[in-house]
């Protein structure tokens, strides 16, 4: 089975987010069960870098305003389409927006671009390649789903990834001329979205299915709190609506052989994490006792239910744990944070910015890690730290609800309890849950129990790529009937 992969972001190449692992993953993870995966990407900078010899299998001599060719390489275990469209991809900065932050203002011409390319990979452009599904994810490559519905390639079944519906690419209808559709297309069974263009809407409109990357945020989603405008779209298409966990690549993450930790370990060795634990103290300056390091891995902002932990560091301190946290965001909760660092020296640390090995070592060194999400699509962290024995303590949405058992009284007694779980943007919930966390880590054996039981849960690629593959069948046989 051949399937086009078209997307914005790829690991290793160029990430931003959890898009870019499970985009890198799952073909991966597809290899062994059938499935064939190409992916379309921009070429970045670092992407064009990443392979030498550059030939082209497609050229356009006008792409939304500029020369573009598509080249077919492989780089490491990923098969790709890289297109080659210097005017639009060829900038410094971050692929959205430049390096002050600010989003580029040509975003809708540039992931137009990507989305016509892959409409007319998926019509047969490329001689020798023809794919009996496309595979879209988020608003940047979901209007390929739109190219190929009003193009040749309307035949050819499509599925679209949500992993993250509150990033909707809407723009001005005054860019409808430009995107080479025809006039039908601007309507509200199109990509017309409340007088606008909308570009996840128009591939919600015209995907085959829609997979969200959990099964609690495919539910979610399909109310005004979490639906972000689109619930009644999304309601509409319910039938074809899928949710599907993420997996991590268990090769990368495993505390048993991951490089950047000080000390590796097992669920039958988990006292060599006391090494890691060392480390974790000295770089955040926290002082050293038998007290129950609480970390934080994140971006710092209102979704990731940042201000609500922000409000209670005290609280978390008083209740008898330690705080670390990694990650950089808006500005005014960085200075929160680093206030409460400098308000309780040595039982909070702070560090601003991104460091992917710190961020190993914390996993590997922490004794639990908080995920306060308003909403939470699937989430990654959670699973890094059930790997690592790093017990997550999360609000109870989206892929976090999905993903963790919460430790209360019957979940201990069964021995499968693997976290902690309360009511999101609660401040109140919040530290109930640090409660209980101090309360178990104080009974060796109980907390050992809890991350065992986490390190045994499969968070590989296994079981979702499955999914997929029964998913991908079921619309293979649409097409044929």
């Amino acid at each position: 089975m051949q399937v086009l992969s078209v997307t914005p972001e790829i690991f290793p190449l160029i990430k931003t987010g959890g898009l870019a692992d499970v985009t890198g993953a799952l073909p991966i993870a597809l290899a062994g069960k059938g499935v064939a995966m190409r992916t379309l990407v921009p070429g970045y900078p670092v992407v064009m870098e990443a392979f030498k010899k550059k030939k082209a299998v497609y050229q356009y001599p006008l792409l939304q305003g500029g020369k573009a060719s598509v080249h077919a390489v492989k780089i490491g275990e990923l098969d790709l389409f890289v297109l080659d469209a210097p005017h639009l991809f060829d900038r410094q900065g971050g692929p959205y927006g430049t390096a002050s932050g600010s989003d580029w203002p040509d975003n809708w011409r540039r992931f137009a671009a990507l989305s016509q390319v892959g409409g007319d990979i998926a019509g047969g452009a490329i001689s020798g390649y023809q794919p009996d599904i496309v595979h879209a994810h988020d608003w940047q490559s979901a209007m390929t789903l739109a190219y190929m519905r009003y193009g040749k390639a309307v035949g050819v079944p499509s599925l679209i990834t949500v992993h993250n519906l509150a990033f909707q690419g809407q723009f001005g209808a005054g860019i409808f001329g430009e995107l080479g559709l025809p006039g039908v297309a601007m309507q509200l069974d199109g990509v017309e979205y409340y007088g606008g263009v909308g570009f996840l809407k128009a591939g919600l409109q015209a995907a085959w299915a829609i997979t969200t990357v959990s099964p609690t945020y495919a539910q979610e989603i399909r109310s005004p709190e979490f639906g972000m405008g689109l619930d009644g779209l999304i309601n509409m298409r319910a039938t074809d609506l899928h949710g599907i966990v993420n997996g991590i690549d268990v090769d990368i993450w495993n505390p048993a052989t991951d490089k950047h930790l000080v000390a590796n370990y097992s669920a039958e060795t988990l006292e060599a994490r006391g090494l890691n634990r060392k480390a974790v103290e000295d770089r955040f300056n926290l002082e050293n006792d038998d007290s129950p390091i609480v970390c934080v891995v994140s971006r710092l902002t209102w979704q990731k239910g940042m201000d609500t932990l922000a409000a209670v560091v005290d609280g978390v301190v008083q209740r008898g744990a330690r705080l670390a946290v990694l990650g950089s965001g808006d500005a005014g909760l960085e200075g929160s944070l680093l206030a409460a660092a400098a308000r309780h020296r040595g039982r909070v640390g702070v560090v601003i910015g991104y460091d992917e090995a710190l961020s190993h070592i914390m996993q590997g060194g922490c004794d639990a890690i908080i995920i306060p999400s308003r909403f939470e699509p699937c989430g990654l962290t959670q699973l890094y730290g059930l790997r690592y024995g790093c017990v997550p303590v999360v609000a109870r949405t989206g892929g976090l609800a999905d993903t963790i058992i919460d430790a209360n009284e019957a979940a201990l007694s069964a021995g499968v309890a693997t976290g902690f779980q309360f009511a999101p943007n609660n401040g109140g919930a919040l530290l109930h849950a640090i409660r209980r966390l101090v309360e178990a880590h104080a009974r060796p054996a109980a907390w050992a129990s809890i991350q065992r039981q986490g390190m045994k849960a499969d968070v590989s690629w296994d079981k979702s790529a499955e999914r997929y593959v029964e998913l991908y069948r079921l619309l293979l046989s649409k097409r044929v009937a």
